[in-house]
């Protein structure tokens, strides 16, 4: 039975700009290790977006092989950086934010904030 388990990804990793995304496993696997030179790990999640921005594919490292994800929104669109070539990191929540079509840096949420005498 195939068991992906998703809940040891502490690393989320978007490819900004548009990826081709007729690549499959080696092409995108290929992106990251030559263009990047990141190593694919069982605590990394690469996520890349062509220029239809209602469909993404991720590429994770399951620790026996490769998993390629893929997904299309039936309504609506991912608001995907487009204007750097890099790698950027995620944390979680932006994560969960790019995920739920919102854009990955949100001006009014609350950040958390560093702690300070009172007195």
């Amino acid at each position: 039975m195939l068991m992906i388990d998703l809940s040891k990804v502490t690393n989320y990793y978007i490819a900004c700009g548009y990826t081709d995304l007729r690549r499959g496993i080696d092409g995108l696997a290929g992106i990251v290790q030559l263009q990047y030179g990141m190593d694919l790990r069982e605590d990394s999640l690469f996520l890349f977006c062509g220029r239809r921005t209602d469909r993404i594919k991720a590429l994770y490292w399951s620790g026996d092989g490769y998993v390629l994800l893929y997904k299309r929104l039936s309504n609506g669109n991912f608001q995907w950086p487009r204007s750097e070539a890099e790698l950027k990191k995620l944390d979680p929540q932006s994560f969960r934010w790019l995920m739920e079509g919102l854009q990955i840096e949100q001006p009014k949420a609350i950040r958390k904030g560093i702690k300070k005498d009172l007195f």
